[in-house]
């Protein structure tokens, strides 16, 4: 009996054992984490990746009349000058940027997007009214809109454009102050004039070889 209730005793921990052994075996560890805790890289396409994201932000603001003309001007005056410093970098090294290259262009994109945030939320928006002029200018700031979206316009044919745009703006705005808010015959055909010209330099700056690293123009 002695026997009995001694083998009944130790085969449980001995089953018990066994099946631990055979559970560790069979769980599925977790995958590691594919990315660092902040998500932080100063890779070449994070870089791109930015800029685009950046781009479509800028674009957004202008479609949705929170970012002016200039404000517009300004932001991709800026985003071109870091498009050329990291091809002037790149071409220096050989197409690579080397690891203090990319902090410094990580830093300057950091700036630039509290600029984007900022300048989106402030008081300044795009008011072009309901008349003629207004609505073609309107028209006009949502073609660039989809261009910088798209990746049909660069920062820098952006830049030009829209000091362009805030030029005719500016020049309607005086008219208006000294004609008790309305545009004479004469002025009303110099702004329409103005924005043809204009309308065209968006379409041919939209369509010539020029476009955002990875964009295509269309067919």
């Amino acid at each position: 009996m002695r026997f009995i209730a001694t083998k009944w005793t130790v085969l449980p921990a001995a089953i018990l054992i066994a099946g631990g052994i055979a559970a560790a075996q069979t769980t599925t560890p977790p995958p590691p984490s594919s990315t660092s805790s902040t998500g932080a890289t100063s890779s070449s396409s994070t870089i791109a990746q930015r800029k685009q994201n950046q781009q479509e932000r800028i674009g957004q603001g202008i479609q949705g009349g929170q970012l002016t003309a200039g404000e517009t001007a300004n932001l991709e005056s800026k985003e071109a000058a870091i498009n050329g410093e990291t091809r002037a970098d790149r071409a220096a090294n050989g197409g690579k940027l080397t690891t203090q290259e990319k902090q410094q262009i990580n830093t300057q994109q950091n700036k630039l997007s509290n600029q984007i945030y900022q300048d989106k939320h402030n008081a300044a928006t795009q008011h072009n009214g309901n008349s003629e002029a207004g609505q073609r200018q309107t028209n006009q700031q949502q073609r660039i809109a989809q261009g910088v979206k798209s990746g049909q316009l660069t920062a820098g044919e952006t830049a030009k454009i829209e000091n362009q745009e805030r030029g005719i703006n500016q020049q309607v705005r005086a008219d208006r102050a000294a004609n008790g808010g309305k545009l004479t015959p004469q002025e009303k055909h110099q702004v329409n004039h103005e924005q043809n010209r204009e309308s065209k330099n968006i379409y041919n700056k939209k369509h010539n070889a020029n476009t955002r690293a990875g964009a295509k123009k269309p067919a």
